[in-house]
């Protein structure tokens, strides 16, 4: 059984959020909370609500034990890019692409 949380459109690059999530890929749940908590990227206290979500999902929805929970996949996808215009010299504008990401946890219980 698993048990997983989506953050959908988030205003952060999804090469940026990778970095933090390959932190606490395959670790035990409260290990990557700690992890996150003092990781000093903006990505962080994205992630960290993304996975206390899952958890509460896979203790309500599924009645999983938090203490055998772990993380078995964790990705960014690339969402929507929103376009905007900067103004250059000589009448110019360059494209500035703010990007978004999608971020998904899926957590695992231990087995054994």
């Amino acid at each position: 059984m698993e048990a997983r949380a989506v953050a959908r459109h988030i205003r952060i690059a999804p090469r940026k959020v990778r970095i933090v999530l390959d932190l606490i890929r395959n670790k035990d749940v409260d290990e990557a909370l700690a992890i996150l908590q003092f990781t000093p990227k903006a990505a962080s206290p994205i992630v960290y609500k993304l996975v206390n979500s899952a958890v509460a999902n896979a203790e309500h929805n599924y009645n999983m034990d938090r203490d055998n929970l772990y993380i078995s996949q964790v990705y960014a996808d690339e969402g929507m890019t929103l376009k905007r215009f900067r103004a250059r010299a000589q009448g110019r504008a360059a494209m500035i692409r703010k990007r978004t990401s999608h971020i998904t946890v899926v957590l695992k219980e231990k087995e054994g």
